[in-house]
Protein backbone atom coordinates (compact mmCIF):
# COMPACT_ATOMS: atom_id res chain seq x y z
CA UNK A 1 0.00 0.00 0.00
CA UNK A 2 1.64 3.31 -1.12
CA UNK A 3 2.23 6.08 1.39
CA UNK A 4 0.16 9.24 0.82
CA UNK A 5 1.38 12.80 1.28
CA UNK A 6 -0.34 14.48 4.22
CA UNK A 7 -0.68 18.26 3.89
CA UNK A 8 -0.11 20.36 6.98
CA UNK A 9 -2.95 22.33 8.55
CA UNK A 10 -1.32 25.61 7.49
CA UNK A 11 -1.33 24.59 3.82
CA UNK A 12 -4.95 23.46 4.03
CA UNK A 13 -6.01 26.72 5.68
CA UNK A 14 -4.15 28.68 3.01
CA UNK A 15 -6.01 26.79 0.26
CA UNK A 16 -9.32 27.73 1.89
CA UNK A 17 -8.25 31.37 2.32
CA UNK A 18 -7.26 31.64 -1.36
CA UNK A 19 -10.58 30.07 -2.33
CA UNK A 20 -12.42 32.63 -0.21
CA UNK A 21 -10.43 35.35 -1.98
CA UNK A 22 -11.95 34.23 -5.28
CA UNK A 23 -9.14 32.17 -6.78
CA UNK A 24 -9.96 29.13 -8.90
CA UNK A 25 -8.87 25.58 -8.16
CA UNK A 26 -6.25 25.46 -10.93
CA UNK A 27 -4.76 28.79 -9.90
CA UNK A 28 -4.49 27.69 -6.25
CA UNK A 29 -2.96 24.36 -7.26
CA UNK A 30 -0.36 26.05 -9.48
CA UNK A 31 0.46 28.66 -6.83
CA UNK A 32 1.01 26.09 -4.05
CA UNK A 33 2.42 23.30 -6.21
CA UNK A 34 -0.36 20.84 -5.39
CA UNK A 35 -2.69 18.75 -7.53
CA UNK A 36 -6.05 20.16 -8.55
CA UNK A 37 -7.76 17.08 -7.09
CA UNK A 38 -6.07 17.73 -3.73
CA UNK A 39 -7.26 21.33 -3.70
CA UNK A 40 -10.76 20.22 -4.66
CA UNK A 41 -10.87 17.61 -1.85
CA UNK A 42 -9.76 20.09 0.82
CA UNK A 43 -12.25 22.77 -0.27
CA UNK A 44 -15.03 20.18 -0.50
CA UNK A 45 -14.27 19.01 3.06
CA UNK A 46 -14.26 22.61 4.30
CA UNK A 47 -17.63 23.35 2.66
CA UNK A 48 -19.19 20.21 4.13
CA UNK A 49 -17.67 20.09 7.63
CA UNK A 50 -16.38 23.66 8.11
CA UNK A 51 -12.96 22.29 9.00
CA UNK A 52 -9.74 21.33 7.21
CA UNK A 53 -8.26 18.85 9.68
CA UNK A 54 -8.93 15.14 9.31
CA UNK A 55 -12.15 13.91 10.87
CA UNK A 56 -11.84 11.37 13.69
CA UNK A 57 -12.09 7.85 12.31
CA UNK A 58 -14.87 5.65 13.73
CA UNK A 59 -13.99 2.52 15.68
CA UNK A 60 -10.71 1.38 17.15
CA UNK A 61 -7.54 1.85 15.11
CA UNK A 62 -6.39 -1.17 13.12
CA UNK A 63 -3.93 -3.28 15.11
CA UNK A 64 -2.44 -4.81 11.98
CA UNK A 65 -0.17 -2.59 9.91
CA UNK A 66 0.07 -2.98 6.12
CA UNK A 67 3.44 -4.68 6.61
CA UNK A 68 1.98 -7.26 9.02
CA UNK A 69 -1.01 -7.79 6.71
CA UNK A 70 1.38 -8.50 3.83
CA UNK A 71 3.24 -11.00 6.02
CA UNK A 72 -0.04 -12.77 6.88
CA UNK A 73 -1.00 -12.99 3.20
CA UNK A 74 2.43 -14.38 2.33
CA UNK A 75 2.10 -17.09 5.00
CA UNK A 76 -1.39 -18.05 3.82
CA UNK A 77 -0.34 -18.16 0.16
CA UNK A 78 2.52 -20.51 1.02
CA UNK A 79 0.34 -22.70 3.24
CA UNK A 80 -3.42 -22.18 2.70
CA UNK A 81 -4.27 -24.65 5.49
CA UNK A 82 -2.75 -22.35 8.10
CA UNK A 83 -5.28 -21.76 10.87
CA UNK A 84 -6.08 -18.46 12.53
CA UNK A 85 -4.62 -19.80 15.76
CA UNK A 86 -1.33 -20.56 13.98
CA UNK A 87 -1.23 -17.00 12.65
CA UNK A 88 -2.03 -15.55 16.08
CA UNK A 89 0.85 -17.50 17.63
CA UNK A 90 3.27 -16.52 14.85
CA UNK A 91 2.39 -12.83 15.21
CA UNK A 92 2.65 -13.08 19.00
CA UNK A 93 6.19 -14.44 18.63
CA UNK A 94 6.95 -11.45 16.38
CA UNK A 95 5.60 -9.01 18.99
CA UNK A 96 2.11 -8.32 17.61
CA UNK A 97 -0.83 -9.30 19.83
CA UNK A 98 -4.09 -9.78 17.92
CA UNK A 99 -7.16 -12.00 18.18
CA UNK A 100 -8.33 -14.71 15.80
CA UNK A 101 -11.24 -12.47 14.81
CA UNK A 102 -8.82 -9.73 13.75
CA UNK A 103 -6.89 -12.25 11.66
CA UNK A 104 -10.11 -13.44 10.00
CA UNK A 105 -11.21 -9.87 9.24
CA UNK A 106 -7.82 -9.10 7.68
CA UNK A 107 -7.92 -12.16 5.41
CA UNK A 108 -11.50 -11.48 4.31
CA UNK A 109 -10.58 -7.86 3.61
CA UNK A 110 -7.88 -9.18 1.26
CA UNK A 111 -10.45 -11.25 -0.64
CA UNK A 112 -9.90 -14.64 1.04
CA UNK A 113 -12.44 -16.82 2.81
CA UNK A 114 -12.26 -20.02 4.82
CA UNK A 115 -13.55 -22.99 2.80
CA UNK A 116 -13.55 -26.75 3.21
CA UNK A 117 -10.91 -28.46 1.13
CA UNK A 118 -12.14 -30.36 -1.91
CA UNK A 119 -11.09 -34.00 -2.03
CA UNK A 120 -9.77 -34.98 -5.43
CA UNK A 121 -8.14 -38.20 -6.68
CA UNK A 122 -4.38 -38.32 -6.38
CA UNK A 123 -3.39 -38.01 -10.03
CA UNK A 124 0.06 -38.78 -11.38
CA UNK A 125 1.35 -37.27 -14.61
CA UNK A 126 0.45 -40.47 -16.44
CA UNK A 127 -3.18 -40.12 -15.28
CA UNK A 128 -3.36 -36.50 -16.42
CA UNK A 129 -1.91 -37.34 -19.86
CA UNK A 130 -4.37 -40.24 -20.21
CA UNK A 131 -7.31 -37.95 -19.37
CA UNK A 132 -6.20 -35.37 -21.94
CA UNK A 133 -5.67 -38.07 -24.56
CA UNK A 134 -9.18 -39.45 -23.97
CA UNK A 135 -10.73 -35.98 -24.19
CA UNK A 136 -8.91 -35.15 -27.43
CA UNK A 137 -9.78 -38.49 -29.04
CA UNK A 138 -13.47 -38.28 -28.16
CA UNK A 139 -14.25 -34.57 -28.44
CA UNK A 140 -16.07 -35.14 -31.75
CA UNK A 141 -18.01 -38.22 -30.59
CA UNK A 142 -21.60 -38.21 -31.79
CA UNK A 143 -24.61 -38.62 -29.51
CA UNK A 144 -25.22 -42.10 -30.94
CA UNK A 145 -21.73 -43.14 -29.88
CA UNK A 146 -22.08 -41.76 -26.35
CA UNK A 147 -25.34 -43.68 -25.88
CA UNK A 148 -23.34 -46.92 -26.17
CA UNK A 149 -20.85 -45.95 -23.44
CA UNK A 150 -21.01 -47.48 -19.96
CA UNK A 151 -19.71 -45.04 -17.35
CA UNK A 152 -18.47 -46.44 -14.06
CA UNK A 153 -16.65 -45.28 -10.96
CA UNK A 154 -15.78 -46.48 -7.51
CA UNK A 155 -15.64 -44.73 -4.15
CA UNK A 156 -14.62 -45.58 -0.64
CA UNK A 157 -16.51 -45.21 2.64
CA UNK A 158 -14.77 -45.09 6.00
CA UNK A 159 -15.77 -47.89 8.37
CA UNK A 160 -14.47 -46.19 11.50
CA UNK A 161 -15.19 -42.51 11.98
CA UNK A 162 -15.40 -40.04 9.13
CA UNK A 163 -12.86 -38.49 6.85
CA UNK A 164 -11.38 -35.43 8.50
CA UNK A 165 -12.30 -32.08 7.01
CA UNK A 166 -9.72 -29.34 6.73
CA UNK A 167 -10.25 -25.72 5.83
CA UNK A 168 -8.12 -23.49 3.64
CA UNK A 169 -7.99 -19.76 3.03
CA UNK A 170 -8.52 -19.22 -0.69
CA UNK A 171 -10.06 -16.96 -3.27
CA UNK A 172 -13.34 -17.78 -5.00
CA UNK A 173 -11.72 -18.98 -8.25
CA UNK A 174 -9.02 -21.18 -6.64
CA UNK A 175 -11.17 -24.16 -5.61
CA UNK A 176 -9.09 -26.82 -7.36
CA UNK A 177 -5.66 -25.31 -6.91
CA UNK A 178 -3.48 -28.25 -5.71
CA UNK A 179 -2.64 -26.30 -2.54
CA UNK A 180 -6.34 -26.09 -1.69
CA UNK A 181 -7.25 -29.76 -2.17
CA UNK A 182 -6.69 -33.05 -0.34
CA UNK A 183 -5.41 -35.91 -2.54
CA UNK A 184 -7.28 -39.16 -1.87
CA UNK A 185 -6.06 -42.70 -2.43
CA UNK A 186 -8.61 -45.48 -2.84
CA UNK A 187 -8.49 -49.04 -1.53
CA UNK A 188 -6.85 -48.29 1.81
CA UNK A 189 -7.45 -50.39 4.89
CA UNK A 190 -10.32 -49.45 7.19
CA UNK A 191 -12.91 -48.76 4.50
CA UNK A 192 -15.18 -50.44 2.00
CA UNK A 193 -15.16 -49.79 -1.73
CA UNK A 194 -18.37 -49.37 -3.72
CA UNK A 195 -18.68 -49.57 -7.50
CA UNK A 196 -21.49 -48.22 -9.65
CA UNK A 197 -22.25 -47.46 -13.27
CA UNK A 198 -24.70 -45.67 -15.53
CA UNK A 199 -25.55 -45.31 -19.21
CA UNK A 200 -27.95 -43.25 -21.25
CA UNK A 201 -30.61 -45.85 -20.33
CA UNK A 202 -30.25 -45.28 -16.58
CA UNK A 203 -28.18 -46.25 -13.55
CA UNK A 204 -26.96 -49.70 -12.58
CA UNK A 205 -26.92 -51.36 -9.18
CA UNK A 206 -24.41 -50.44 -6.50
CA UNK A 207 -21.90 -53.21 -5.78
CA UNK A 208 -19.46 -53.67 -2.93
CA UNK A 209 -15.99 -54.77 -3.98
CA UNK A 210 -14.52 -57.36 -1.61
CA UNK A 211 -10.78 -57.60 -1.91
CA UNK A 212 -9.51 -61.18 -1.62
CA UNK A 213 -6.02 -60.59 -2.94
CA UNK A 214 -4.12 -58.55 -5.51
CA UNK A 215 -6.87 -57.02 -7.57
CA UNK A 216 -7.95 -53.92 -9.43
CA UNK A 217 -11.41 -52.56 -10.07
CA UNK A 218 -11.00 -53.33 -13.78
CA UNK A 219 -10.19 -56.99 -13.12
CA UNK A 220 -13.05 -57.21 -10.60
CA UNK A 221 -15.52 -55.88 -13.18
CA UNK A 222 -14.31 -58.36 -15.78
CA UNK A 223 -14.69 -61.24 -13.30
CA UNK A 224 -18.09 -60.14 -12.00
CA UNK A 225 -19.55 -59.24 -15.40
CA UNK A 226 -17.99 -61.60 -17.96
CA UNK A 227 -20.66 -60.84 -20.56
CA UNK A 228 -21.75 -57.34 -21.62
CA UNK A 229 -25.15 -56.41 -20.24
CA UNK A 230 -27.63 -54.46 -22.36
Amino acid sequence: MAKTKELSKDVRDKIVDLHKAGMGYKTIAKLLGEKVTTVDAIIHKWKKHKRTVNLPRPGAPCKISPRVAAMIMRMVRNQPRTTREDLVNDLKAAGTIVTKKTIGNTLRREGLKSCSTRKVPLLKKAHIHAHLKFANEHQNYSEDNWVKVLWSDETQMELFGINSTRCVWRRRNAVYDPKNTIPTVKHRAGNIVLWGCFTAKGTGQLHRIKWTGPCTVKSWVRTSFPQPRH
